[in-house]
């Protein structure tokens, strides 16, 4: 199984949570995909718990200093 990867760490920050949540979009129920980012993401999770409540699962597999990896699944 190929897993979806998505590395936001060289796209400039205002498009960042746009490609996120359109990346969450196009995945099938029970799909997930890998955040990679360099900080902690903490104000998308707002975001995502916000806007779609009990649709999503969110992980931390790496938590800094300079790298957060993240499990974003759909429900």
């Amino acid at each position: 199984m190929e897993e979806n990867i998505l590395d936001v760490r060289n796209v400039v920050p205002f498009e960042r949570h746009r490609l996120i949540f359109e990346t969450f979009n196009n995945l099938k129920e029970g799909e997930n995909f890998i955040l990679i980012n360099d900080h902690d993401p903490k104000p998308l999770y707002y975001q995502f718990k916000y806007e779609l409540e009990e649709q999503f699962n969110w992980e931390y597999i790496q938590s800094g200093p300079d790298v957060w990896k993240i499990i974003i699944g759909k429900k």
